[in-house]
């Protein structure tokens, strides 16, 4: 089987693409995983490291040719706030609970999840159900094109979490000490 051995990433290739691959966020960042195209071809996903990859990226097959990626469209909750310092707020929390979330010209979009939807209501943001491709900011801890490292979990790090055992919920009820648990320590303020 033909291997796809590197990424252009968007905007840096022009020539026209051999296939599609249709992508969810997750099936967006592996190193290695059987594909097939939208229109058959079959190859190997074979990159030395995890890559997040985007939509309107490219894979480059041994041979040449190029496989576009496509950023398959996912059920998010897009998050609208009143104001800057309101939606701040909003992603306060969001992040302090270490969950993906992609920021647009509009507000902040997660995945589907009705106890952080519920959350964010109770802070005053409206809800809307939305079905879009998923693009969550990389992180601190990420280069300039998102390296990535799949943990197990329902998220994704790029500073090497593994998943201990247990739910992955940061406050002050989480019940694990996090510098003993993950080799380094977090500061988080839980006050409200």
């Amino acid at each position: 089987m033909i291997r796809a051995t590197k990424v252009q990433q968007q905007h840096r290739w022009v020539e026209p693409a051999a296939d599609t691959v249709v992508l969810d966020f997750d099936d967006r960042h592996r190193r290695r995983l059987a594909m097939t195209g939208t229109r058959g071809l079959e190859f190997l996903l074979d990159l030395e490291t995890a890559v997040a990859l985007h939509g309107g990226d490219a894979l480059v097959l041994e041979d040449g040719r190029l496989i576009e990626i496509v950023a398959a469209p996912e059920p998010l909750a897009e998050i609208r706030c009143n104001d800057a310092r309101h939606l701040v707020r909003v992603a306060w929390h969001l992040g302090n609970r270490h969950l993906q979330t992609q920021i647009t010209m509009r507000g902040l979009r997660i995945r589907r999840d009705h106890v952080i939807e519920d959350m964010v209501r109770g802070l005053g943001a409206r809800v809307i159900e939305i079905e879009a491709p998923f693009d969550p900011e990389g992180g601190a801890y990420a280069d300039g094109h998102a390296h990535a490292v799949q943990n197990g979990s329902d998220h994704v790090h790029g500073h090497g979490h593994t998943d201990h055992g247990h739910d992955h919920h940061h406050d002050d009820r989480c019940g694990h000490d996090h510098s003993s648990h993950h080799g380094h320590s977090h500061a988080h303020d839980h006050r409200e």
